[in-house]
């Protein structure tokens, strides 16, 4: 599939939008759509944009990397801005409003660094498919009037990929990434130890060749969602099984288990009510 008129034409409308700003902000996490969504911004605005990347223990240090990365590839201002949610017993708590607190908290100190800079507008790479998930970070960012350029383009994500790719953008199909707190359930606290053994496993997994999927942390098991059944067929031969299995139990897990469903996003979402919330 190539870039057609259609999306072209939301591309245009993309870049209409970016340029009637002053100045802008850009939450960005280095994934494929804020480093389109920024490519986008310094394409019409130039120097009047710069990239915020939050740091914390919830952001593995590999996707901080990838935004040096992409920003120094654009030749944009960027800072990294370290965040604190962890500081926060709420946010801890975990909760199914979890996300809604920490988009609270990260947008907050994203926004009084670039008012510090002069610059009152901040956009986010929120896209079409996003909405197809429980996100309460969405209402955060909404309450806070961060803009969406990406999703008001009514761009979806395998557009965006295209577009990335005729940009010239390196990450066009890195697979997505979520904060680490998505692997934990519901209810379970958060702490650092956790989240960095988490980030661990993952790290242990792409080291071998799976990309793409989650480990999810359930106590003392490691639950293994791979991205398709070729992965699956691997992950279970004699060369990958043992290094999977002594890996994550050097890491901290005592159980390793595959997944059969495979990766779903938003997987640990499922146990919710219809509204999860409990608004």
């Amino acid at each position: 599939m190539g870039i057609n008129q259609i999306i072209s034409d939301k591309y245009d409308q993309l870049k209409r939008q970016l340029e009637a700003l002053p100045a802008l902000a850009v939450a960005f996490s280095g994934g494929v759509d804020s480093s389109l969504l920024l490519a986008a911004a310094v394409d019409v605005l130039g120097r009047r944009v710069v990239a915020l990347t939050a740091d914390s223990a919830l952001h593995p240090a590999r996707e901080i990397q990838v935004a040096v990365a992409i920003a120094g590839r654009l030749n944009v201002r960027h800072r990294i801005i370290r965040t604190d949610e962890m500081d926060d017993p709420d946010f801890r708590a975990n909760t199914p409003d979890r996300c809604y607190i920490c988009k609270k908290m990260i947008f907050g100190r994203l926004v009084s660094e670039a008012a510090a800079m002069g610059i009152d507008r901040m956009a986010h790479g929120v896209n079409m498919d996003d909405f197809d998930d429980y996100r309460p970070g969405l209402l955060a960012a909404s309450e806070m009037e961060i803009l969406a350029p990406l999703a008001d383009a009514r761009l979806a994500k395998a557009e965006i990929r295209l577009l990335a790719r005729e940009r010239g953008l390196p990450n066009w199909d890195r697979p997505a990434m979520a904060c680490l707190a998505s692997r934990i359930p519901y209810g379970t606290e958060l702490s650092p130890s956790l989240l960095a053994r988490v980030e661990a496993a993952e790290n242990l997994m792409a080291d071998i060749g799976f990309q793409g999927g989650r480990v999810r942390c359930h106590g003392d098991v490691a639950r293994i969602e791979l991205a398709n059944r070729d992965d699956m067929a691997r992950a279970v031969s004699d060369r990958h099984r043992r290094r999977l299995v002594d890996g994550l139990q050097s890491i901290g897990f005592r159980y390793v288990t595959l997944d059969l469903e495979g990766y779903r996003q938003g997987s640990l979402n499922a146990a919710l009510s219809d509204d999860p919330s409990g608004r």
